[in-house]
């Protein structure tokens, strides 16, 4: 935010959309939110560095990372 710049073409605009829109959709799921005005009014809760790793798929052989997830 308040600075100006240039990125390398990541590919169509459609994709990107696509996976913010995914992103958006997952998190109105965690809160429970129906709509944008209901996520607007969620609560964050903060959670210990272990919560965030029961969090993340464990105790499997994962086959296929998925392109946007990360450990």
């Amino acid at each position: 935010e308040g600075i100006e710049g240039r990125v390398a073409f990541k590919g169509p605009l459609k994709e990107v959309v696509y996976q913010y829109t995914g992103g958006l959709r997952a998190g109105m799921g965690y809160c429970g939110a129906a709509n944008i005005k209901a996520l607007q009014n969620a609560t964050f809760v903060k959670i210990t560095n272990a919560g965030i790793k029961e969090s993340h798929a464990h105790d499997i052989a994962i086959t296929r990372e998925a392109p946007n997830y990360s450990r």
